[in-house]
């Protein structure tokens, strides 16, 4: 396996493990927001931290609602760290994929000028006439 194969299965799999990423970002989302419309739902008048409600009240659904918030929101920030982290990857490994064909490129390319023979030099006298 060259190295140009390694770099391309690793950018690949860089890609594949980012969209992954997005997907977890996106169920995180859909777990908060259900957290959210749960706690004001269920609860008559919901107490506000910034802009997430919580019910104060001990009921069944508050395990339910928190659970819910607290879930989507590891979520929400683990989906965005591991995307931009396999998104820099990936950068870095076409990054290297470049490097390795331009050297590659540069490589082949004084191969192939050795092996050919250069032409001589033909020297052509003019006489002149008298």
């Amino acid at each position: 396996m060259s190295i140009q194969d390694y770099l391309h299965e690793k950018a690949e799999e860089s890609r594949h493990n980012e969209t992954i990423a997005y997907i977890m970002f996106l169920a995180g989302t859909v777990f908060f927001v259900g957290g959210i419309v749960s706690t004001l739902s269920l609860s008559k008048e919901p107490s506000w931290l910034l802009f997430i409600p919580y019910s104060a009240d001990v009921s069944q659904g508050l395990f339910l609602e928190l659970t819910f918030l607290l879930i989507g929101l590891c979520l929400i920030i683990i989906g965005i760290a591991a995307g931009t982290h396999y998104c820099r990857d990936r950068s870095w490994y076409m990054q290297e994929l470049r490097r390795a064909n331009s050297t590659v490129g540069t490589t082949q390319n004084t191969k192939t000028s050795k092996k050919v023979p250069k032409k001589k030099k033909r020297l052509y006298l003019i006489s002149k006439k008298p």
